[in-house]
């Protein structure tokens, strides 16, 4: 028994009418293009998880500006 009840002969049968319809070349470019946009999801993570744990420098001048101006319109 294999995934979901679909056996290995199903899904042999199932990716040789894939590879007919679409043809192998076809099918090598769409994998490739698949790989990399996988692999560019998982270096954005990677750069947002190493921005996430990097600390950050909070300026307290412009919160002071912003009151002082609004302050000021009043």
């Amino acid at each position: 028994m294999g995934l979901a009840g679909i056996g290995i002969w199903q899904l042999l049968v199932v990716l040789a009418i894939i590879a007919m319809v679409f043809g192998t070349k076809r099918l090598k470019g769409i994998g490739g293009d698949l790989g990399g946009a996988i692999k560019g999801f998982k270096d954005s993570l990677q750069d947002n998880s190493d921005k996430a744990g990097s600390p950050t420098i909070h300026d307290s001048s412009s919160a002071e500006i912003s009151e002082s101006t609004a302050t000021d319109k009043k």
